[in-house]
């Protein structure tokens, strides 16, 4: 294909040829034997001003991609146009125009109403993620790195060894195997400062006293305490029910029982307790916990909390 191409352009001769595919001669004459032995009308002339050409008026067929295939890969094209930062910024851009050029008009006019009417929802997010391509390399290549990282509540050097970058809810992951906790933790990508490429540590050991089992993945926290799974169920609006949906690990679980009542049904880690608690305080009046007790008597206590903080002063509107 490289030499087709490079053949519709210009005249090439085999070591020119070889010079730009980084080949050698032989493998170029072996290739020009293929492509005439299937059909391509390849002509050779020869003297110093020589060369191989392609017969006037050939050319390659335009893709060949149904109307399927072509929607399929310009849905997922401009899924990652969303994303507020990619390691691929331009070229997303410019392979949509490659393919919208190569592709046959009738393909297009098929294709384009079906494209304004499927849609693959992606948070809108202004957060930068500068070393996004770094860590992405540092994935590939199986490196360990010391970075300067900054979570929610503290910045510090951490030990990692990146093994998966993913995009959800409009932010870049990074998971990685942290030195300093002895397992594998997620990071928000945009949250690194600097990250530079180290030996591997000698071991890796879990610091005493660490009791947060994963304090960046989808903003969950451990009770550092060994108990059994909790069953947890709770009745969720139509608004609860869209935000539960996008948990990455629940979101699967949510049912419709009636027009107007979703259901959440799940066994809930031990470690996972105070992020079911936050879950469903921060849903409000969107979701009821039916079960178990120990869950609603959290949020009760909680909800209290949160009323003696906006109790009106002045004893205007106060209701015992």
């Amino acid at each position: 294909m490289a030499i087709l191409m490079a053949l519709q352009q210009r005249q090439e001769t085999a070591q020119s040829l070889a010079d730009k595919l980084e080949v050698s001669r032989r493998t170029v004459l072996r290739d020009m034997q293929s492509l005439s032995e299937i059909g391509v009308p390849l002509y050779a002339i020869s003297g110093p001003a020589g060369g191989y050409r392609l017969m006037e008026g050939y050319s390659l067929p335009p893709l060949q991609l149904d109307a399927q295939e072509a929607l399929a890969v310009l849905f997922a094209l401009r899924a990652t146009t969303k994303l507020a930062d990619s390691p691929f910024n331009r070229a997303r851009w410019t392979a949509i125009d490659k393919l919208r050029a190569a592709m046959p008009a009738r393909t297009l006019t098929e294709i384009e109403p079906l494209l304004r009417q499927v849609e693959l929802e992606v948070p809108e997010r202004k957060t930068a993620a500068p070393l996004l391509a770094a860590l992405i390399g540092h994935a590939a290549a199986g490196d360990w790195i010391r970075a300067w990282y900054r979570s929610e509540r503290r910045r510090g050097e951490l030990t990692l060894r990146p093994q998966r970058v993913y995009a959800a809810h409009g932010f870049w992951y990074c998971e990685a195997y942290s030195a300093e906790h002895g397992e594998v933790r997620t990071f928000r990508a945009d949250r690194f400062e600097s990250a530079a490429v180290v030996d591997a540590p000698q071991m890796a050991v879990e610091p005493k006293g660490a009791s947060s089992a994963d304090d960046e993945r989808d903003g969950r926290q451990a009770s550092g305490e060994e108990a059994a799974d909790v069953r947890i169920v709770a009745r969720l609006t139509y608004r609860g029910a869209l935000v539960v949906e996008q948990d990455v690990h629940v979101g699967e679980l949510v049912k419709q029982l009636t027009d107007e009542t979703w259901e959440l049904d799940f066994e809930c880690p031990a470690s996972e307790w105070h992020w079911a608690v936050r879950l469903f305080f921060t849903l409000g009046m969107d979701a009821e916990v039916l079960e178990p007790e120990s869950l609603r008597r959290e949020l009760y206590l909680m909800s209290n909390q949160l009323a003696g903080v906006y109790r009106p002063t002045g004893g205007e509107g106060t209701d015992d």
